[in-house]
């Protein structure tokens, strides 16, 4: 009784596999297209915004800085210019925010990857249970029919064929999705990479002009320790006064 349950269940099961393969195919190229253009639209020229950046920053015009980043939708031109709000707190404070920055638009930039993935990883074994829901249907009518031997073995292997479709259809829709996930999955980490890039331009910056600064300290200090034109004339008589050059 339970085993011809199950072999009602297969009949159904093999068609609704087909029919969800379908659906999550459908759904898989959605992502894969709304990513496309998600990552389209925030392309960033590398090149020439930190060219542009470093020439701002090495005139001390942090304001041109972030004027330039915001004429780009870049996710890497949003977290620098966060960072860049920071300036003035030093080296660190900059850092940290960089960080922040990146950690709070991770999950937008690495949005839909989890399910690409995970539909790579298993389509085919989805694809894979529908064929054996088949089999086990082919071989059940091969057992209920009442005709001679051949046209029950025409019967089976017909079924067989139709059931192998579901796992063609699985490996058709698990390759888009791998390849979807590996291409989106560089991009995500381009885009920590060219965080970085930048922030390393910022924290450059800082670092020269904290150079620049001590080296304006030490001259100073070594400009109040140099000997006075007084003392440099003068000269003591040995009676406790002291005479100029023009007096002695």
């Amino acid at each position: 009784m339970l085993l011809q349950k199950l072999v009602f269940v297969a009949q159904l099961g093999a068609s609704l596999v087909l029919y969800l393969l379908i659906g999550l195919s459908i759904l898989s190229i959605g992502i894969i297209f709304e990513r496309w253009w998600y990552f389209r639209r925030r392309r960033l020229n590398l090149a020439t915004t930190s060219q542009a950046l470093e020439a701002s920053l090495k005139a001390n015009d942090v304001d041109q800085a972030l004027a330039t980043l915001k004429k780009s939708r870049a996710i890497e031109a949003e977290v620098v210019s966060q960072a860049l709000a920071w300036y003035g707190a030093g080296g660190e404070a900059v850092e940290q925010i960089l960080a922040k920055g990146v950690r709070e638009r991770r999950k937008s930039f690495e949005s839909g990857l989890l399910f690409l993935g995970t539909l790579g990883n298993n389509a085919p074994f989805i694809g894979l249970f529908g064929t054996v829901l088949g089999i086990v249907t082919a071989f059940r009518e091969l057992g209920n029919t009442q005709a001679g031997a051949s046209a029950g073995m025409g019967n089976v292997m017909g079924g067989i064929a139709e059931a192998l479709v579901a796992t063609a259809i699985g490996i058709l829709v698990a390759l888009p999705a791998v390849i979807a996930y590996n291409v989106f999955q560089k991009k995500a980490v381009d885009v920590e990479d060219n965080c970085a890039t930048l922030g390393n331009v910022v924290l450059a910056s800082l670092a020269a002009r904290g150079a620049d600064s001590g080296k304006t300290r030490t001259a100073g200090k070594r400009l109040k320790t140099a000997p006075s034109a007084g003392d440099a004339l003068g000269a003591d008589d040995g009676d406790g006064t002291r005479r100029t050059e023009a007096e002695a």
